[in-house]
């Protein structure tokens, strides 16, 4: 383990749409029961609140009714600690999803409803992006925002021009949804687009394998024991790389699902040239695996900040904070730095 410590906060800011999530309780499907539970997620927001819970200072951008349900939205990332001063207020609705959680051998399935939400209607010139990151360090992105229209993909655009130019880091999640791609826009074309400008990125193996059209190892791991095929591997990065020589660290986490309620997991990273895996990690009573890749993204964030000569210790502490999260239930993963240093202790 290492002792490196940060010197000073760094405000990370993240951009996307937040959601309301609905599901039965107790694992039962949408057409059974009477209640529905409630809980705000999103994949930016996820990754909002691990940084906050981290102990950074994080800004969440996004577009919300002017409604009850739209500022219970926003007190909610208040009180988790994210900074919320650039949330623009408009528009009639919040999106919502409908999630039936995956029990046994059925898996879980997703319905989104966030057609005509706010987010989905904001415009270029409607963030002060040039007054947001005049103090940031990283903006992180998704390819969901880009997949919601064509004026969030737009927006997403502009952030990336002032991040540019005004020397802020850019870290991207690939998020592929191909239910959301809607409005006509080529999803491989335009999120190569963002990936041809991101400093680091994440994505897990399949969406890997989408974004490059190319087969790799498969990660069919059922105990710890597993060996990885790390000279293919290395290869297939390679080249990557070549693609997109801007982004220096490559994240991709692999899952495999041995039964709804264990899974086992690693990852990779790939930075200036090396190439390092992480332990595998046996999860034996997932709690819910929701935004275990937003857990993936904000760990690797805060860890280059955090232990930026340890690219190892970085991707053990991403891998360490995705695991902790199947274990808490809703979208945001509230594992303190403590417990996520405590369990990589468990492992190197």
């Amino acid at each position: 383990m290492t002792d490196t410590k940060m010197t000073q906060k760094t405000k990370f800011v993240t951009f996307g749409e937040l959601l309301l999530r609905f599901s039965k309780q107790n694992h039962q499907r949408l057409s059974q029961g009477d209640y529905f539970t409630s809980k705000y997620g999103g994949s930016e927001a996820n990754v909002a609140v691990s940084l906050a819970t981290l102990g950074d200072t994080v800004e969440y951008v996004t577009r919300l009714p002017e409604t009850p349900v739209g500022h219970a939205g926003a007190q909610n990332l208040m009180q988790l600690g994210v900074g919320c001063h650039y949330i623009q207020w408009g528009g009639q609705r919040i999106g919502t999803y409908y999630m039936e959680p995956a029990a046994g051998m059925r898996s879980a399935k997703v319905i989104y409803d966030r057609a005509n939400s706010s987010c989905s209607e904001i415009k270029p010139g409607m963030i002060p992006w040039r007054e947001i990151l005049k103090d940031a360090s990283v903006l992180h992105v998704s390819g969901i925002t880009a997949a919601i229209s064509q004026c969030t993909a737009d927006a997403t655009f502009e952030a990336l021009d002032f991040a540019d130019e005004m020397g802020v880091k850019v870290a991207f999640d690939i998020n592929y949804r191909k239910n959301l791609w809607k409005y006509g826009a080529d999803p491989r074309e335009t999120l190569k687009r963002i990936l041809s400008r991101c400093d680091m990125m994440f994505g897990d193996a399949i969406e890997f394998e989408w974004i490059c059209e190319r087969k790799q190892p498969p990660f069919t791991a059922l105990d710890t024991k597993f060996e990885m095929q790390m000279e293919e591997y290395r290869e297939w990065f390679d080249d990557l790389h070549r693609e997109f020589p801007r982004c220096r660290k490559w994240l991709m986490g692999m899952r495999n699902m041995v039964a709804s309620s264990r899974h086992l997991l690693t990852a990779l990273l790939w930075t200036d040239g090396e190439l390092l895996k992480a332990p595998i990690y046996d999860i034996n009573g997932v709690v819910d695996p929701s935004g275990v890749g937003d857990a993936f993204m904000a760990g690797l964030l805060h860890a280059v900040e955090a232990f930026p000569d340890d690219n190892n210790y970085q991707l053990n502490y991403a891998l360490a904070a995705s695991t902790l999260k199947n274990t808490i239930p809703g979208d945001f993963n509230l594992a303190t730095d403590e417990e996520i240093q405590e369990l990589i202790k468990q492992y190197i």
